[in-house]
């Protein structure tokens, strides 16, 4: 098997296929539009389940008086019936040859890039992203499945033959899958990352349980359908949406799991982490977040890094954990860059309905985020100088969605509460510094260590962020995206510091064996 990333608007770019892209997409949205009554079970061992709290509106952040589906509010007597399914079917699972599990995880990544439009279309009323954005999602949670079937036959299962320490010992390593896993994962990726955790675990012959993000349950669903659709065994995936305190808190505390695999912010994963390794220590893989810098030097090409920087910053208006949200720039080259910059995003990011294909910035994904915008704004006016946004889109039919200007604050405090937390928001500060080693040492100075970029078009400059920079994801020059826009197989994503619970990047090639303990067996002879 030759692994090869799924990269839709590229190749159809190349191909000269771009109308029929929005043609398919725009198709897609009107199919997606006649579903919005649908009702969506739990799904436990198979069988479809509702729950005695009843369901909930999933809305749009496009439009909050549009509902887009039905979910079931998942109790944690759900969440111990899903954890007793996947119990009881891990021993069968675990002893399926290897090479039966991925071929079921394989017609699964032809069956999502037949659907690739659909579900794009879908994500787009789900969490908001433009129809770039989205496509980009379904592309990589096709490449996690491709990717970890890959990875499954070309490491023959993970059972290596070792030395022999005396010559009539016969001596293999084995790595065999834990148990019940606890799948929890975020609103900003619905389909990608929740294909990549899911797949990570049961493609090495875990179980699971998966709870999504209560803002996007629907590609979480449809992910389920499909992995049925590919062949899997009841039992072996169980779906239960609900509510952190109910769900999340069974999944956590109950002794039938095995290991969390969680992507979310730093505060719940830390409580996660405590959780697990309370009592007995059990794997606990986190992704947590970043504050991720991007330095742009003197000796950058400003139109490479001013594209870089807006890119990395704003796109999906700054939800993303790699987003840019410091941009750390030389004194000397300072004023022509923002104007440049400004002029970029005034030019390019434009904000509205993520449907339309002009669309740069769709909307932040709820209310909470709509208000934080707001408090955070406020703080920048206060304590620093707004050079671009600030402000709320409340004119026409922006107004009934949660969308905000992108947003670039200049000269506030190096302890500032903006430029030391993750906001989650299309808000970047703007720090200037005198040279590279000051650069280094602000962008280090954070809790966390996730991604981090450069522009420059000098070897040493480069090679000295490359030796200095506390992150686990590096770029330099990269235009598409100056922190951000990691792809399977050529940048593992996982983070240093507060950013990552094990160092191990997705989409690389340590990923899979954090799924997996190892057995040494010794034969006798």
């Amino acid at each position: 098997m030759v692994f090869k990333n799924e990269r839709t608007f590229f190749e159809m770019t190349k191909a000269k296929k771009v109308e029929l892209f929005h043609k398919k997409y725009d198709e897609a949205v009107e199919k997606v539009k006649k579903t919005f009554s649908t009702h969506y079970p739990n799904y436990i061992d198979g069988k479809e389940v509702f729950s005695s709290d009843g369901e909930y509106e999933v809305i749009t952040p496009i439009n909050k008086s549009i509902v887009i589906g039905y979910c079931q509010k998942g109790t944690a007597e759900d969440a111990k019936r899903a954890i007793a399914s996947a119990k009881e079917r891990f021993y069968k699972w675990s002893r399926t040859p290897y090479q039966q599990r991925v071929k079921i995880f394989q017609k699964a990544a032809k069956i999502m890039s037949q659907k690739k439009f659909e579900l794009a279309a879908l994500m787009t009323f789900d969490n908001g992203k433009n129809r770039y954005e989205a496509i980009a999602d379904v592309d990589e949670a096709i490449d996690f499945l491709n990717f970890y079937s890959y990875l499954m036959l070309k490491n023959k299962g993970f059972v290596n033959k070792m030395g022999k320490p005396f010559p009539n010992e016969d001596c293999t390593s084995v790595l065999k899958p834990y148990g019940v896993w606890a799948v929890i994962s975020p609103f900003n990726f619905p389909l990608a990352i929740t294909t990549g955790m899911s797949t990570g675990a049961m493609i090495t012959g875990n179980t699971i349980v998966l709870k999504p993000a209560s803002d996007t349950p629907l590609m979480a669903i449809k992910f389920y359908e499909i992995m049925r659709e590919a062949g899997l065994p009841d039992g072996v995936m169980n779906l239960v949406v609900g509510s952190g305190s109910t769900v999340g808190e069974e999944l956590i505390s109950n002794p039938d799991i095995a290991g969390v695999v969680f992507t979310g912010s730093r505060s719940v994963g830390k409580r996660i982490f405590a959780k697990m390794t309370s009592d007995i220590v059990k794997p606990c893989i986190t992704e947590l977040g970043g504050k991720n810098p991007i330095i742009v030097t003197s000796k950058a090409k400003l139109n490479k890094a001013i594209e870089g920087v807006a890119r990395s910053a704003f796109g999906f208006g700054g939800q993303k954990c790699s987003a840019c949200s410091r941009l750390i720039v030389f004194e000397d080259i300072k004023e022509k860059f923002i104007e440049g910059l400004i002029q970029w995003t005034k030019e390019k990011v434009i904000v509205g309905d993520p449907t339309k294909k002009e669309i740069f910035m769709g909307p932040v994904i709820n209310q909470k985020a709509y208000d934080d915008f707001v408090h955070y704004s406020d703080l920048a006016k206060k304590d620093g100088n707004i050079i671009l946004g600030g402000n709320r889109c409340e004119e026409n039919e922006l107004r009934n969605g949660f969308f905000v200007e992108p947003t670039i604050v200049d000269n506030l405090p190096l302890n500032h509460e903006i430029i030391k937390t993750e906001l989650f928001l299309p808000i970047m500060a703007v720090i200037t510094v005198k040279n590279l080693e000051e650069a280094l040492k602000i962008a280090n100075d954070t809790e966390y260590g996730l991604t981090a970029g450069i522009f420059t078009e000098n070897a040493k400059e480069r090679e000295y962020f490359f030796d200095h920079i506390e992150a686990g994801v590096t770029y330099c020059n990269r235009t598409v995206g100056g922190s951000t826009g990691a792809m399977v197989n050529g940048q593992p994503f996982g983070g240093w510091k507060a950013s990552s619970s094990t160092g191990k990047g997705a989409g690389g090639l340590y990923y899979l064996q954090q799924f997996m303990r190892e057995q040494s067996q010794t034969i006798v002879k």
